[in-house]
């Protein structure tokens, strides 16, 4: 019996792996669970096992080279027996080799992946008509992957070896049908998250986005303002990264107590010294203000650093350019007025984006921690919890002391910064606030 070496689920978020290393050849007598090969993913390195006793027939993979999940890399013969005790089945109807060879690349990456893969969501249907010609190209459907109905009344892959779930709810896949349908009511993809699919996959089909729209219309709804709507629309490009937030307590005793030593119109807002501390932080190390791009990190030219203003039906971020150059006396002036500027939405052309991270103080509203979003174009943003009195162990009398103390968090794209430099930068900023006269 012949059966297939698959590229096996390396974990849940995992959808390719690269070839290091090969341990057998053709022909070699291999054990069940032997490793037979090292791939490398982005997480970690792992092997590559038989699922049961038998001999090498045949490598189709190559070192060095990606595989997505599922991908044949060779074949196994094994007797009846050994498969059945390793409760391995061998699909129900093979395709001739000279079909699968007509109908794939020759490149073995090529070859074996689209062999080997599942149908993605949504391409159940196409898949059972045997043929399909698209655009004058001819497909052939492998017959090796079968479709069983679930209890749930989708369809659940059976390509032996291969435990990928497919039954995830929510419009993952959307048909260019449903997208011009959407496009009509000037809808995005987020719009449907909600929305459970009734289609093959989970799909979401026309049917369900109308019934979808047909409960809201039953509800109660208010316009959305244009402002509410480019928040929305930010919010939802910030999203497509992998966000990260992490915090530390602060001591704001010190701020405190030089804010009453200065003079009303130099006084500055608790905002103002973490957004000067934050500029201090960044200039020593503006990596962890960059931006990620292909296989490059972007460091930014200036440290221009935004605030959030809370305005009507949104949030307005008036820049203040070049941060790190400014004392924190010179800022105060500048910062008020563009406060002002900002709630009457008339901010001068130079106090208008883009910036290289936002000061937040969530603190205002009585919030004591927060994980705010960074927007779209930054990888940081910091913010500033609620200051409350809280006993603080003194070890040089001995005895807990009443300190004035806030949460100061930042959230980061983790893929530009990881937990380690996002502590390193957080702790900075926090030593700096307690020594504002260096600011």
């Amino acid at each position: 019996m012949r059966i297939p070496i698959l590229m096996p689920q390396l974990g849940e978020s995992i959808a390719e792996a690269t070839l290091l290393r090969l341990d057998v050849a053709p022909g070699d007598s291999v054990r069940t669970d032997q490793e037979i090969m090292e791939v490398e993913t982005q997480k970690a390195t792992m092997s590559v096992t038989t699922p049961c006793s038998g001999r090498v027939e045949e490598l189709t993979c190559e070192i060095g080279v990606s595989y997505p999940v599922g991908t044949v890399l060779g074949f196994l013969t094994v007797t009846e027996e050994e498969a059945t005790r390793a409760g391995v089945t061998p699909p129900p109807a093979a395709v001739p080799d000279g079909e699968i060879e007509a109908a794939h690349p020759s490149h073995p990456a090529q070859s074996a992946g689209a062999a080997s893969a599942p149908p993605q969501n949504g391409s159940y249907a196409a898949a059972t008509s045997g043929e399909d010609d698209t655009d004058g190209l001819h497909f052939r459907i492998d017959s090796s992957i079968a479709m069983t109905p679930t209890v749930s009344g989708g369809v659940q892959p059976t390509l032996t070896g291969l435990p990928v779930p497919v039954n995830a709810g929510g419009a993952h896949y959307i048909s260019p049908r449903l997208r011009a349908r959407m496009a009509e009511m000037g809808l995005n993809a987020a719009d449907l998250s909600a929305v459970a699919g009734s289609g093959s996959g989970g799909r979401v089909t026309v049917e369900d986005f109308e019934a979808f729209m047909a409960q809201i219309d039953k509800h109660r709804t208010t316009p959305a303002s244009p402002m509410r709507i480019a928040v929305a629309d930010s919010m939802r490009r910030s999203w497509t990264r992998p966000l990260a937030t992490v915090g530390i307590r602060v001591n704001l005793d010190p701020m405190l107590a030089h804010r009453k030593q200065t003079p009303a119109e130099l006084k500055a807002g608790p905002a103002l010294y973490v957004l000067r501390a934050l500029a201090i932080g960044l200039s020593e190390n503006t990596a962890a203000a960059g931006r990620l791009v292909g296989n490059r990190i972007i460091h930014p030219p200036a440290i221009d650093l935004g605030f959030a203003v809370e305005v009507e039906a949104g949030v307005l971020v008036p820049v203040i350019r070049d941060a790190d150059t400014r004392c924190l006396a010179d800022m105060v002036t500048l910062y008020n007025d563009l406060v002002q500027r900002a709630r009457a939405r008339k901010l001068p052309p130079e106090a208008r984006g883009p910036g290289i991270a936002t000061i937040t103080n969530f603190g205002t509203f009585g919030i004591l921690w927060a994980t705010p979003i960074p927007l779209p174009e930054q990888t940081l943003l910091m913010g500033l919890g609620a200051g409350e009195k809280s006993p603080v162990w003194d070890p040089v009398s001995h005895t807990f002391q009443p300190q004035t103390q806030a949460d100061l968090t930042l959230s980061f794209d983790h893929r530009v910064l990881d937990g380690g430099g996002a502590g390193r930068l957080l702790t900075r900023v926090a030593d700096l606030m307690c020594k504002p006269e260096t600011l």
